[in-house]
């Protein structure tokens, strides 16, 4: 049985080897990007450099660079998805690196985002919400927005600063507005929590069976900045009220945490809405109990427009 070197000195002594050898080179050496490496580092490289180091090379110039010709992170055809490669001239040595592409950077901060945005029961395009989509097409939305911005540009954690309480019709943008604010916010790296009001109140009272209860409402307390969206569409209980809505306003006006909020009620709808509870009882005092806290926590906001939904 022969051995493997005299075996590999035969194939390279092959004129079908060499032919396709010498095509290879000529291919490597003729890429644009090749080139470039080369002519920026000319006075370093040898020829005898460039041919020990011809297969980097032809590694290096078989793949994508900067995306180019390039469906998506799914598509990549690189050797190493979502990463290109780098030649560097080190210690007298060509050396090829991977470095992530532009997809894949911009991949990886999405992924970022959507870590530092957490959610209960938020549609996904909320999720997804920007300040550049929103409309400005009555003062009031210019009012909203305008607020909203600033707070997202210059709130720093740990800062005292009042959220929204924004009211208005179905479909005009309240939530998508509590979106935008989170993404903004994330971009700083600034984590923030939106909870849809009526599911989460039905699971607090489903917690009570599988004692995750109070771990739950720590998390939505402790939020560093807490979006309650759609709160009065919720069917009150005294329970729900008191023992988790006015739990979780209490700590937050407690520990001056910005807090924001959607309604269809503006602060007297809403009221009333907190004073009648499921079982038709009347309770004036608890309901104003509430409204203090979410006025202390808040400034209100009317959003008015069309159904933006349909």
């Amino acid at each position: 049985m022969e051995r493997i070197n005299k075996t590999l000195n035969k194939m390279t002594r092959s004129s079908n080897f060499q032919k396709r050898y010498d095509q290879m080179k000529m291919d490597v050496l003729s890429n644009s990007d090749v080139q470039s490496f080369l002519l920026e580092n000319q006075n370093e490289l040898t020829e005898q450099m460039i041919e020990q180091n011809l297969m980097k090379l032809h590694e290096y110039a078989s793949q994508s660079k900067g995306c180019a010709n390039c469906n998506g992170l799914d598509g990549c055809k690189n050797m190493m998805q979502g990463y290109e490669p780098v030649l560097a001239l080190e210690k007298g040595k060509i050396e090829l690196f991977y470095r992530p592409c532009p997809n894949k950077i911009i991949d990886d901060e999405r992924r970022k985002t959507e870590k530092l945005i957490k959610s209960i029961y938020v549609p996904k395009e909320i999720l997804q919400a920007s300040f550049a989509n929103f409309s400005l097409d009555t003062p009031d939305r210019s009012d909203a927005f305008e607020f909203a911005e600033q707070f997202a540009s210059t709130y720093q954690p740990g800062t005292r600063m009042k959220g929204l309480y924004l009211y208005g019709k179905f479909g005009v943008g309240k939530s998508y507005l509590l979106g935008a604010i989170a993404n903004q916010l994330a971009s700083k790296g600034i984590a923030s929590l939106i909870v849809y009001v009526p599911e989460f109140l039905r699971e607090m009272k489903q917690s009570l069976g599988d004692q995750t209860l109070n771990e739950k409402l720590e998390t939505v307390k402790n939020a560093s900045i807490l979006m309650l969206d759609d709160i009065g569409a919720e069917a009150m209980s005294s329970w729900t009220r008191d023992e988790i809505l006015g739990s979780v306003l209490q700590f937050r006006m407690h520990e001056q945490l910005p807090t924001f909020f959607t309604s269809n009620f503006d602060f007297s709808g809403l009221e009333h809405h907190l004073t009648h509870s499921q079982r038709g009882e009347e309770e004036k005092l608890k309901a104003a109990r509430i409204m203090e806290r979410i006025k202390y926590l808040a400034i209100p906001m009317m959003l008015s427009g069309p159904n933006r939904r349909h």
